[in-house]
């Protein structure tokens, strides 16, 4: 991937956050972002669907974790990355 993003740095706990949940979020929303680029060309790219298909489950996982710890940070992520839910 390239420079980090601005929804990334603002996601950030401290200067050198890789490891909290929100930044694991958003960099899986890039990832799953890429992928789905990548499989509109692609259609018939069975591994990489089955690695979108990881990836959004992960992130959900995630993201329900962060509701259910701390929900503040859980909105601030939603209206960050402009996920639905």
């Amino acid at each position: 991937m390239s420079a980090p993003s601005k929804e990334l740095q603002s996601l950030k706990l401290h200067d050198k956050d890789t490891g909290s949940s929100d930044v694991q979020i958003a960099l899986m929303s890039a990832r799953i972002a890429h992928l789905t680029e990548h499989l509109s060309v692609h259609r018939k790219d069975f591994s990489s669907r089955r690695g979108l298909l990881m990836l959004v489950a992960q992130r959900r996982r995630l993201l329900d974790y962060l509701k259910n710890t701390d929900e503040p940070r859980y909105q601030k992520v939603i209206k960050t990355l402009g996920l639905r839910r």
